[in-house]
């Protein structure tokens, strides 16, 4: 799972919201018997899940967690959820809600009782301000154009490189049990 996917949480931590700075990792291979394509059972050696901690530039701190165990119960297959002091944003792969602190009713918890508040009607969806393609087509189409036309490539080796190393140093974080700075790479 850490190879996964924290190849792409890089990309998308430092060009959505900002350059990681660190990172903790915790990983676990929560089935330990798989099936192969004939049915038989083999011994799990592979993480299935990775639990990480991101610090970015500004002091900001990202979770993700990652699993090929987790059952969708959201509105989405993947989520985001952006916390800041002046409100929260849920993304997903088609929809954005937000709630600025300024509409954010104040919690009152009582262990005692259910709570009859509606938080989802709380929040208030983005309206979508154009119509976007298929992500993973416009980036062939891209490549395909910065190929044959010349066309600038924002995706150099050097953005795979920082993936890998997210991924070597979230291996590293679990095997020691501890925050890794991300060195900066600098492209030569």
């Amino acid at each position: 799972m850490v190879s996964d996917m924290l190849c792409h949480w890089r990309y998308v931590l430092d060009n959505i919201i900002a350059p990681v700075k660190s990172v903790s990792c915790y990983t676990a291979t929560h089935l330990k018997q798989r099936w192969d394509e004939s049915g038989s059972p083999y011994v799990a050696t592979a993480d299935d899940a990775a639990y990480a901690m991101f610090e970015l530039e500004g002091d900001i701190f990202a979770q993700i967690s990652s699993s090929w165990c987790t059952r969708v119960y959201r509105d989405d297959l993947v989520v985001f959820q952006v916390d800041g002091t002046e409100g929260s944003a849920i993304a997903g792969l088609h929809r954005c809600i937000c709630q600025s602190h300024a509409t954010t009713p104040k919690a009152v918890w009582n262990p005692d009782e259910a709570s009859q508040t509606d938080y989802y009607k709380q929040w208030v969806e983005v309206p979508d301000n154009a119509a976007f393609d298929n992500g993973f087509k416009v980036q062939w189409e891209q490549f395909i154009r910065h190929v044959v036309e010349d066309t600038p490539w924002h995706y150099s080796f050097m953005e795979g490189a920082k993936g890998v190393q997210l991924a070597e140093l979230g291996y590293q974080s679990a095997q020691e049990k501890r925050w890794l700075d991300v060195p900066v790479l600098e492209d030569k």
